[in-house]
C-alpha cells in the first residue's frame, strides 16, 4: 500500500474517529440534558404531591367533636349563670354545673349514636338495593355508567368502554355506582361509636371549664366566666385552624356567642330570683 493510500486511510479513520467522538459527545449531551428534563419532572411532580394535599373530610369525630365541646361550653356557662342570677349559694351552683355536664354528655352521646346510626343504616339499605340490581340487571346498570360518564362530556365509545371494563368487578362496580349515584362512599361510612364517644368526651370536657374554678376554690361567678369565655374562644381558634379559617375571627366569634347566652340566662335568672323571691 503506497503513501498516499495509507494517508487516506488513516485521514479517514481519524475523520471516522471525529465524526463518532462528535456524535458520542451530541448523544451523552442530549441524554444529560433528558435526564435532567425527568429529575426536573420528578422533582415537581414531588413539590406538588406534597404541596397537594388535603384533609380529612369525612371523619366521623371532627363534627360531633367540635359541636360537643362548644354546646358543653356555652350550654354549661348559661346554666350557671342563670342559677347564680337567682341568688343563690356557691354550692347549688356547683351541683347545678355537674349535672348539666353528665346529662348533657350522656344526652349528646346518645343523640349522636343514634342519628348516626340511624344515616349510616340508611346507606347500608341504599347499597343493599344498588348491589341487588347490579346482581340482577348488569346491562342495565353498566349503560345507565356509561350514560352518567357521558352527561360529564366524555366521548359515547369511550363512556361505554369505561363503563365496561369498571363493572367486570362487582364490588368495585358498587362503589363507582354508590358514588356516582348516591354520593357516598361505601368503604368510608361513618361511625356511630366513634360520633357518640366524640360528643360525651368533647362535651364533657366543655363543660367542666365552668365548674373548674369552683372545684379549684373560687367563691365568685366571674373565674367560671372568664375561664369559660376563654375556652370558648381557644376553641373557635383551633377550628379555625382546622378548617383554615381566619382563627382570631373564630376565636371571637365563639366568645360574643357564648358570652350573650350567659348574659341572657343571668338576667333571666336575675329577673326569676327577684320575682319567685
Amino acid at each position: 500500500m503506497g503513501q498516499v493510500e495509507k494517508w487516506k486511510l488513516s485521514k479517514n479513520g481519524s475523520a471516522s474517529a471525529v465524526v463518532v467522538g462528535g456524535f458520542a459527545g451530541t448523544f451523552a449531551n442530549s441524554l444529560g440534558d433528558g435526564m435532567a428534563i425527568i429529575e426536573t419532572e420528578a422533582t415537581l411532580h414531588e413539590a406538588h404531591r406534597d404541596n397537594h394535599t388535603h384533609r380529612d373530610v369525612s371523619g366521623g369525630w371532627l363534627r360531633p367533636a367540635v359541636f360537643g365541646a362548644m354546646d358543653g361550653l356555652v350550654s354549661n356557662l348559661a346554666l350557671m349563670t342563670g342559677v347564680a342570677g337567682g341568688s343563690v349559694g356557691q354550692q347549688t351552683i356547683v351541683i347545678t354545673g355537674l349535672a348539666g355536664l353528665a346529662a348533657g354528655a350522656f344526652s349528646m352521646a346518645a343523640g349522636e349514636y343514634t342519628s348516626v346510626a340511624s344515616q349510616r343504616e340508611l346507606v347500608e339499605a341504599e347499597l343493599a338495593v344498588e348491589r341487588r340490581e347490579l346482581r340482577k340487571h348488569p346491562k342495565d346498570e353498566e349503560a345507565e355508567l356509561a350514560a352518567l360518564y357521558e352527561a360529564r362530556g366524555v366521548e359515547p365509545e369511550l363512556a361505554a368502554e369505561v363503563a365496561r371494563q369498571l363493572s367486570r368487578d362487582p364490588e368495585q362496580a358498587l362503589e363507582i355506582h354508590a358514588r356516582e349515584e348516591l354520593g357516598i362512599d361505601p368503604g368510608d361510612l361513618p361511625s356511630p361509636t366513634v360520633a357518640a364517644a366524640s360528643s360525651f368526651g368533647a362535651f364533657a370536657l366543655g363543660a367542666l371549664l365552668p365548674v373548674l374554678p369552683y372545684l379549684l376554690g373560687a367563691s365568685a361567678l366571674w373565674p367560671a366566666v372568664l375561664v369559660a369565655l376563654l375556652g370558648l374562644f381557644l376553641c373557635g381558634a383551633v377550628v379555625a385552624k382546622v378548617t383554615a379559617r381566619t382563627w382570631w375571627y373564630s376565636g371571637l366569634r365563639q366568645l360574643a356567642l357564648g358570652g350573650a347566652a350567659a348574659g341572657v340566662t343571668y338576667a333571666l335568672g336575675t329577673l326569676l330570683g327577684t320575682a319567685v323571691g
